[in-house]
């Protein structure tokens, strides 16, 4: 595995493997990886040739009172764990070769409506920081497809608005939600929980799964769904940001007769915020 960080440096070695008639599959990341990011690398693996990760904790997409400077970082860790997934090249870049003028003053790619309801409620200019990055990212690899895991739905929803407005040529690959035991989606914020909030946490996905039934049944109660979403994540203590049932296709509120749909949730424990959904089709 390669280990690069300079921009020009990635785009040669990608040239030659194009030029030789390789396919290029890549995965975004801020590093800290887990089992779920390995799943990532899994779908990449039988998709191409040659497999690029990049590992880049992006400061554009977190707020002024957000854990940019405590998220934590292991590269040495995470280059072990993508060498062994069998990685062929790791782009590591600093913020300076990403935004060479400051990232307050770098140019912003922003897909309008998607990015401001559900999380980019909470989180505003969330979205743009990662549309902006992800979309510098896809014009240095140059990647055949690229893979983006399904617990961050949003996310893989504006990603695939952004890459189609843009004709970018990249074909988005959904990657399925990794759980632990218990159900609680993977996360590098799971590690902010103490052992207490840790042990609540899976309550998320459990009221999800509540949700889902009652959508695969038939309910059309949405609004009622959602409120009982809500009390049953604030009867174990969690502070939710959302609960909400969506069209799958393009996250807007369900009508009646959509039969792809999901459900998500953004709540707070403790130092974390964790966000998780279920996708359900009637």
């Amino acid at each position: 595995m390669r280990t690069l960080t300079a921009i020009a440096e990635v785009r040669a070695q990608v040239r030659l493997w194009r030029h030789s008639g390789k396919r290029v599959i890549f995965v975004p990341t801020m590093g800290n990886l887990h089992a779920g990011h390995l799943s990532l690398i899994e779908a990449a693996r039988a998709h191409g040739d040659h497999f690029v990760a990049s590992i880049f904790v992006n400061p554009m997409q977190f707020g002024p009172n957000e854990d940019f400077a405590h998220y934590p970082r292991t590269p040495e860790r995470d280059a072990r764990m993508l060498r062994e997934a069998g990685c062929d090249l790791m782009f590591m870049p600093d913020v300076a070769e990403m935004y060479p003028h400051g990232e307050q003053r770098a140019t912003r790619v922003e897909v309008p409506g998607l990015s401001s309801i559900l999380c980019g409620e909470f989180r505003p200019g969330h979205f743009e920081g990662v549309t902006t990055v992800v979309a510098k990212l896809f014009h240095i690899v140059e990647p055949d497809a690229a893979v983006f895991g399904e617990k961050d739905f949003q996310q893989l929803t504006i990603i695939r608005r952004m890459a189609s407005e843009l004709c970018m040529p990249v074909r988005i690959i959904a990657a399925p939600t990794v759980r632990d035991a218990d159900g609680l989606a993977m996360s590098s914020r799971n590690q902010y929980l103490t052992d207490e909030e840790r042990a609540r946490a899976p309550v998320i996905y459990r009221t999800l799964q509540v949700a889902a039934r009652r959508l695969s049944a038939g309910d059309q109660d949405h609004a009622g769904i959602e409120r009982a979403g809500i009390r049953a994540l604030e009867s174990e203590g969690l502070r939710p940001d959302y609960f909400s049932v969506r069209c799958a296709d393009d996250l807007a509120p369900a009508q009646a007769d959509a039969r792809r749909l999901v459900v998500l949730s953004a709540a707070r424990l403790g130092k974390a915020r964790l966000i998780d959904n279920i996708q359900v089709t009637r």
